[in-house]
């Protein structure tokens, strides 16, 4: 179990801080992942597994953008770029929820048909680039960017859906809380609004 992940992706130095963490999920695999992997980052920043008690804190995060999945995910992970992974009890695959995406970038939510142990021994390894956008990350970094930490992430300057574009002049090394709260206003303040309308949010400095 996770035998091929550990063998693609080298964990990094330092770790987030998981003391008084609490494991309490019914499905033994979900134990498993987080009593490994809890608060690890690995490949410089490119993926970390969330500390278990951050992840009441962006479950709340991720309904607030996206209310349709209220009381149906749990978040495990965060990628370089903000992009929460969480199981998704709607959905099902060999018996256990399967793994959606949020894109706070993008205003988006993408479903992969993986449980959490075909995702990270199957997607994360054969479909890397497809799942962290490995080569935008090496691209952002031979720039001169950093690795984000556990509380960073590299977020757009201006979201994808306000009209931002898709390059790495576009991209920042920020504040994790502070990227999605902004993240969420806009998503939030957006739905249900005909395209084109104009959005003004003061930016948090």
């Amino acid at each position: 179990m996770f035998n091929r992940f550990l063998k693609t992706f080298t964990a990094d130095g330092q770790s987030a801080q998981t003391s008084g963490a609490v494991f309490s999920s019914s499905d033994p695999i979900v134990q498993d992942f987080f009593s490994r992997f809890a608060g690890t980052s690995f490949n410089n920043g490119l993926y970390r597994v969330l500390v278990w008690n951050d992840v009441q804190r962006w479950n709340a995060a991720v309904e607030d953008a996206f209310p349709a999945f209220k009381g149906a995910i749990v978040p495990f992970g965060i990628d370089w770029l903000g992009r929460i992974f969480a199981l998704d009890s709607r959905r099902v695959v060999k018996g256990r929820p399967a793994v959606s995406i949020f894109e706070p970038g993008t205003g988006q939510v993408l479903e992969v048909p993986c449980d959490i142990e075909s995702f990270h021994d199957e997607e994360l390894v054969d479909y890397k680039d497809a799942s962290l956008a490995e080569l935008y990350f090496n691209e952002w970094v031979r720039r001169g960017g950093s690795g984000p930490s556990y509380s960073q992430c590299v977020g757009y300057q201006r979201p994808l859906f306000l009209g931002g574009v898709d390059t790495v002049e576009n991209l920042e090394l920020i504040d994790l809380d502070v990227y999605w709260t902004i993240s969420v206003q806009l998503i939030a303040k957006l739905r249900n609004v005909p395209p084109g309308t104009g959005v003004n949010i003061a930016r948090k400095q």
